[in-house]
């Protein structure tokens, strides 16, 4: 396997060696020694979660805060996402930035996510299986997030904003400007 700098401090890729032959393929989708002797960072996961959407949905821009805050290695097990990753660190260099990557079962891309950034995915095929390793344990008291609309951001989603589907909480999230975090 292959882990790339991104722009964003701390936001990496891992790109999969498939080995192909005329069964199917294998590959090792994750190794924890060789992503801390790349990264430095822990790549210790307590919680798997799994998401289903259909084209347009949008979740985002989510964060967990405090003694709570996860970090989180994405990907997509089945059709295709548009993956962003905001860094809400206010110390960070690349404070307030965002980065994408297209997250899909054909490219079989991961991305991580450090403790500390906001993250959401748009669905880029009729239907996607969207994979989250989590290095803390979901509390709900600790939920946070960005408006995935935020001006101030300008994030390209790559839909067309009619054809977005939100949760009735994404909606609501406070910009960039009014986060509380």
């Amino acid at each position: 396997m292959k882990i790339k700098k991104t722009p964003l401090k701390d936001c990496y890729i891992i790109e999969p060696t498939i080995i192909e032959d005329d069964r199917g393929y294998f590959y090792e989708k994750f190794n924890e020694l060789k992503f801390e002797e790349f990264t430095g960072m822990n790549g210790h996961f307590v919680q798997d979660n799994i998401s289903k959407s259909s084209y347009g949905v949008l979740r985002g821009l989510h964060l967990q805060k405090g003694e709570h805050a996860q970090a989180k290695l994405v990907s997509c097990l089945e059709g295709k996402v548009w993956d962003v990753a905001v860094d809400l660190r206010t110390e960070s260099p690349t404070f307030g930035k965002w980065f994408g990557i297209e997250l899909s079962a054909e490219n079989k891309l991961q991305f991580y996510v450090p403790r500390g950034f906001g993250h959401g995915f748009s669905v880029l095929s009729e239907t996607a299986v969207f994979a989250y390793k989590c290095d803390n344990f979901y509390n709900k008291e600790s939920e946070g997030g960005v408006l995935w609309s935020d001006q101030q951001l300008d994030i390209d989603w790559k839909l067309p904003t009619s054809e977005v589907l939100l949760s009735d909480k994404d909606k609501i999230q406070p910009t960039f400007e009014q986060r509380n975090f």
